[in-house]
Protein backbone atom coordinates (compact mmCIF):
# COMPACT_ATOMS: atom_id res chain seq x y z
CA UNK A 1 0.00 0.00 0.00
CA UNK A 2 2.73 2.60 0.81
CA UNK A 3 4.40 1.71 -2.48
CA UNK A 4 1.21 2.53 -4.43
CA UNK A 5 0.81 5.80 -2.55
CA UNK A 6 4.39 6.77 -3.43
CA UNK A 7 3.73 5.85 -7.05
CA UNK A 8 0.61 8.03 -7.20
CA UNK A 9 2.46 10.89 -5.47
CA UNK A 10 5.25 10.69 -8.05
CA UNK A 11 2.76 10.71 -10.91
CA UNK A 12 0.93 13.70 -9.40
CA UNK A 13 4.18 15.63 -8.94
CA UNK A 14 5.22 14.79 -12.52
CA UNK A 15 1.89 16.02 -13.90
CA UNK A 16 2.17 19.25 -11.90
CA UNK A 17 5.64 19.88 -13.29
CA UNK A 18 4.44 19.25 -16.82
CA UNK A 19 1.47 21.58 -16.39
CA UNK A 20 3.61 24.28 -14.71
CA UNK A 21 6.22 24.13 -17.48
CA UNK A 22 3.53 24.32 -20.15
CA UNK A 23 1.82 27.29 -18.47
CA UNK A 24 5.07 29.17 -17.97
CA UNK A 25 6.19 28.53 -21.52
CA UNK A 26 2.80 29.61 -22.85
CA UNK A 27 2.79 32.77 -20.73
CA UNK A 28 6.25 33.74 -22.01
CA UNK A 29 5.00 33.38 -25.57
CA UNK A 30 1.94 35.49 -24.76
CA UNK A 31 4.17 38.17 -23.24
CA UNK A 32 6.37 38.22 -26.32
CA UNK A 33 3.40 38.39 -28.68
CA UNK A 34 1.59 41.05 -26.62
CA UNK A 35 4.54 43.42 -26.22
CA UNK A 36 4.27 46.74 -28.06
CA UNK A 37 7.17 47.93 -30.21
CA UNK A 38 7.64 50.29 -33.15
CA UNK A 39 7.52 47.28 -35.48
CA UNK A 40 4.52 45.68 -33.75
CA UNK A 41 2.36 48.43 -32.21
CA UNK A 42 -0.81 46.32 -32.10
CA UNK A 43 -3.88 48.45 -31.49
CA UNK A 44 -1.86 51.39 -30.13
CA UNK A 45 -1.02 54.21 -32.51
CA UNK A 46 1.40 56.51 -30.73
CA UNK A 47 2.36 59.80 -32.31
CA UNK A 48 5.92 58.47 -32.17
CA UNK A 49 7.57 55.37 -30.74
CA UNK A 50 11.32 55.00 -31.14
CA UNK A 51 13.36 52.05 -32.29
CA UNK A 52 14.23 49.59 -29.55
CA UNK A 53 11.40 50.69 -27.27
CA UNK A 54 9.24 48.00 -25.70
CA UNK A 55 6.02 48.13 -23.71
CA UNK A 56 5.77 44.86 -21.79
CA UNK A 57 2.58 42.81 -21.78
CA UNK A 58 0.16 43.15 -20.12
CA UNK A 59 -0.01 46.90 -20.42
CA UNK A 60 -1.98 49.10 -18.05
CA UNK A 61 -4.51 51.67 -19.26
CA UNK A 62 -3.18 53.36 -22.40
CA UNK A 63 -5.23 55.97 -24.23
CA UNK A 64 -4.76 59.26 -26.01
CA UNK A 65 -1.70 57.72 -27.65
CA UNK A 66 -2.10 60.10 -30.61
CA UNK A 67 -0.71 62.76 -28.23
CA UNK A 68 2.06 60.58 -26.76
CA UNK A 69 5.64 60.50 -28.03
CA UNK A 70 8.07 57.83 -26.78
CA UNK A 71 11.77 57.97 -27.61
CA UNK A 72 14.14 55.17 -28.57
CA UNK A 73 15.31 52.32 -26.33
CA UNK A 74 12.71 52.89 -23.61
CA UNK A 75 11.63 50.11 -21.25
CA UNK A 76 7.99 50.26 -20.15
CA UNK A 77 7.32 47.47 -17.67
CA UNK A 78 4.12 45.51 -17.08
CA UNK A 79 0.90 47.21 -15.94
CA UNK A 80 2.19 50.73 -16.66
CA UNK A 81 -0.53 53.30 -17.34
CA UNK A 82 0.16 56.00 -19.95
CA UNK A 83 -2.62 58.47 -20.70
CA UNK A 84 -2.97 61.76 -22.49
CA UNK A 85 -6.14 63.36 -21.17
CA UNK A 86 -8.28 62.27 -18.25
CA UNK A 87 -10.67 60.28 -20.43
CA UNK A 88 -10.39 58.39 -23.72
CA UNK A 89 -11.59 59.85 -27.02
CA UNK A 90 -10.92 63.50 -26.15
CA UNK A 91 -9.65 65.99 -28.73
CA UNK A 92 -6.50 67.40 -27.14
CA UNK A 93 -5.50 69.65 -30.02
CA UNK A 94 -2.44 69.58 -32.23
CA UNK A 95 0.44 69.51 -29.72
CA UNK A 96 2.01 66.53 -27.99
CA UNK A 97 0.83 66.16 -24.40
CA UNK A 98 3.12 63.43 -23.04
CA UNK A 99 6.77 63.13 -24.10
CA UNK A 100 9.25 60.46 -23.04
CA UNK A 101 12.87 60.93 -24.09
CA UNK A 102 15.28 58.22 -25.19
CA UNK A 103 16.20 55.51 -22.73
CA UNK A 104 13.39 56.16 -20.23
CA UNK A 105 12.58 53.29 -17.84
CA UNK A 106 9.17 53.06 -16.16
CA UNK A 107 8.95 50.38 -13.48
CA UNK A 108 6.10 47.93 -13.05
CA UNK A 109 2.77 49.46 -12.09
CA UNK A 110 3.81 53.07 -12.66
CA UNK A 111 1.31 55.71 -13.81
CA UNK A 112 1.90 58.75 -16.01
CA UNK A 113 -1.31 60.79 -16.30
CA UNK A 114 -0.92 63.79 -18.61
CA UNK A 115 -3.77 66.26 -18.82
CA UNK A 116 -1.48 69.26 -19.02
CA UNK A 117 1.86 68.57 -20.78
CA UNK A 118 4.35 66.21 -19.14
CA UNK A 119 7.93 66.02 -20.41
CA UNK A 120 10.27 63.29 -19.17
CA UNK A 121 13.88 63.72 -20.26
CA UNK A 122 16.22 61.09 -21.63
CA UNK A 123 17.65 58.39 -19.36
CA UNK A 124 15.14 58.94 -16.56
CA UNK A 125 14.80 55.78 -14.50
CA UNK A 126 11.68 55.12 -12.43
CA UNK A 127 11.26 52.33 -9.91
CA UNK A 128 8.00 50.38 -9.54
CA UNK A 129 4.71 52.15 -8.78
CA UNK A 130 5.87 55.70 -9.50
CA UNK A 131 3.01 58.15 -10.03
CA UNK A 132 3.47 61.22 -12.26
CA UNK A 133 0.50 63.49 -12.90
CA UNK A 134 -0.14 66.97 -14.22
CA UNK A 135 -3.68 67.07 -12.77
CA UNK A 136 -4.83 67.01 -9.16
CA UNK A 137 -8.16 67.24 -7.35
CA UNK A 138 -9.26 70.59 -5.94
CA UNK A 139 -11.18 71.08 -2.71
CA UNK A 140 -12.12 74.78 -2.76
CA UNK A 141 -15.80 74.15 -2.03
CA UNK A 142 -16.17 72.53 1.41
CA UNK A 143 -19.74 71.44 0.65
CA UNK A 144 -19.08 69.68 -2.67
CA UNK A 145 -17.56 66.18 -2.82
CA UNK A 146 -13.91 66.54 -3.82
CA UNK A 147 -14.26 64.07 -6.66
CA UNK A 148 -16.90 66.31 -8.29
CA UNK A 149 -14.88 69.51 -8.16
CA UNK A 150 -13.02 70.69 -11.23
CA UNK A 151 -9.35 69.60 -10.99
CA UNK A 152 -6.31 71.84 -11.33
CA UNK A 153 -3.64 71.18 -13.95
CA UNK A 154 -0.07 72.39 -14.43
CA UNK A 155 2.77 71.16 -16.69
CA UNK A 156 5.39 68.78 -15.31
CA UNK A 157 9.04 68.63 -16.39
CA UNK A 158 11.51 65.93 -15.34
CA UNK A 159 15.05 66.61 -16.49
CA UNK A 160 17.38 64.06 -18.06
CA UNK A 161 19.20 61.54 -15.94
CA UNK A 162 16.85 61.59 -12.95
CA UNK A 163 16.15 58.61 -10.72
CA UNK A 164 12.71 58.23 -9.12
CA UNK A 165 12.52 55.64 -6.38
CA UNK A 166 9.72 53.17 -5.73
CA UNK A 167 6.38 54.79 -4.96
CA UNK A 168 7.52 58.36 -5.65
CA UNK A 169 4.76 60.84 -6.53
CA UNK A 170 5.34 63.81 -8.83
CA UNK A 171 2.56 66.41 -8.56
CA UNK A 172 1.31 69.03 -11.04
CA UNK A 173 3.69 71.93 -11.58
CA UNK A 174 6.79 70.02 -10.49
CA UNK A 175 10.02 70.85 -12.32
CA UNK A 176 12.98 68.55 -11.71
CA UNK A 177 16.41 69.50 -13.01
CA UNK A 178 19.13 67.22 -14.34
CA UNK A 179 20.24 64.12 -12.41
CA UNK A 180 17.84 64.58 -9.51
CA UNK A 181 17.34 61.69 -7.08
CA UNK A 182 13.82 61.29 -5.66
CA UNK A 183 13.76 58.97 -2.67
CA UNK A 184 11.25 56.13 -2.44
CA UNK A 185 7.83 57.33 -1.32
CA UNK A 186 8.66 61.03 -1.73
CA UNK A 187 5.93 63.47 -2.81
CA UNK A 188 7.39 66.18 -5.02
CA UNK A 189 5.96 69.54 -5.98
CA UNK A 190 7.60 72.79 -7.05
CA UNK A 191 11.12 73.18 -8.46
CA UNK A 192 14.10 70.94 -7.68
CA UNK A 193 17.50 72.12 -8.89
CA UNK A 194 20.07 70.01 -10.75
CA UNK A 195 22.01 67.35 -8.84
CA UNK A 196 19.79 67.31 -5.76
CA UNK A 197 18.46 64.50 -3.60
CA UNK A 198 14.94 64.96 -2.24
CA UNK A 199 13.03 62.85 0.27
CA UNK A 200 9.89 63.00 2.37
CA UNK A 201 6.26 64.08 1.99
CA UNK A 202 6.32 66.86 1.04
CA UNK A 203 9.78 66.30 -0.43
CA UNK A 204 12.69 68.43 0.77
CA UNK A 205 16.29 68.63 -0.42
CA UNK A 206 18.47 66.41 1.80
CA UNK A 207 21.67 66.48 -0.28
CA UNK A 208 22.98 68.62 -3.14
CA UNK A 209 26.14 68.89 -5.22
CA UNK A 210 28.54 71.82 -4.99
CA UNK A 211 31.13 72.09 -7.83
CA UNK A 212 33.87 73.01 -5.32
CA UNK A 213 32.91 71.02 -2.20
CA UNK A 214 31.26 68.03 -3.85
CA UNK A 215 28.18 66.43 -2.31
CA UNK A 216 26.88 68.21 0.77
CA UNK A 217 26.47 66.55 3.18
CA UNK A 218 29.23 64.17 1.99
CA UNK A 219 28.32 60.73 0.72
CA UNK A 220 28.66 57.96 3.30
CA UNK A 221 29.95 55.36 0.80
CA UNK A 222 32.75 55.68 -1.76
CA UNK A 223 31.76 56.07 -5.40
CA UNK A 224 31.97 52.88 -7.50
CA UNK A 225 34.78 52.65 -10.01
CA UNK A 226 33.61 53.89 -13.43
CA UNK A 227 33.57 51.55 -16.40
CA UNK A 228 36.55 52.33 -18.68
CA UNK A 229 35.77 53.95 -22.00
CA UNK A 230 35.53 51.64 -24.98
CA UNK A 231 34.89 48.42 -23.06
CA UNK A 232 32.43 46.06 -24.75
CA UNK A 233 29.59 44.06 -23.15
CA UNK A 234 31.53 40.87 -23.91
CA UNK A 235 34.56 42.20 -22.03
CA UNK A 236 32.36 43.15 -19.08
CA UNK A 237 30.92 39.63 -18.99
CA UNK A 238 34.44 38.18 -19.07
CA UNK A 239 35.51 40.44 -16.20
CA UNK A 240 32.47 39.40 -14.16
CA UNK A 241 33.29 35.74 -14.72
CA UNK A 242 36.89 36.43 -13.70
CA UNK A 243 35.72 38.15 -10.51
CA UNK A 244 33.57 35.12 -9.72
CA UNK A 245 36.57 32.81 -10.17
CA UNK A 246 38.72 35.03 -7.96
CA UNK A 247 36.03 34.98 -5.29
CA UNK A 248 35.85 31.19 -5.45
CA UNK A 249 39.63 30.92 -5.21
CA UNK A 250 39.64 33.21 -2.18
CA UNK A 251 36.89 31.11 -0.56
CA UNK A 252 38.84 27.91 -1.24
CA UNK A 253 41.95 29.44 0.33
CA UNK A 254 39.97 30.49 3.38
CA UNK A 255 38.49 27.01 3.76
CA UNK A 256 41.97 25.50 3.48
CA UNK A 257 43.19 27.81 6.25
CA UNK A 258 40.29 26.81 8.50
CA UNK A 259 40.91 23.12 7.81
CA UNK A 260 44.62 23.43 8.60
CA UNK A 261 43.87 25.29 11.83
CA UNK A 262 41.36 22.65 12.92
CA UNK A 263 43.90 19.90 12.18
CA UNK A 264 46.61 21.59 14.26
CA UNK A 265 44.23 22.12 17.21
CA UNK A 266 43.15 18.47 17.17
Amino acid sequence: MPRNRNTFSSLTAWRRRVVANALQSGWRRIQQAGAVTAEHPGRLRFRRIGEGTRLAFPQGSVFGEQWIEIGACCIIAEQVTLTAGMLPDLDLGRDTVLTLGDGVVLGRGSHVIADAPITIGSDVYCGPYVYITSTNHSYDDPDEPIGRQWPRSAPVEIGPGCWLGTGAVILPGARLGRNVVVAAGAVVRGEVHDHSVVAGAPAKVVRSYDPEKGWQPPLRTPAPKPIPDGITPEQLAALAALDDLDALDALDDRLDDVTDLAARES
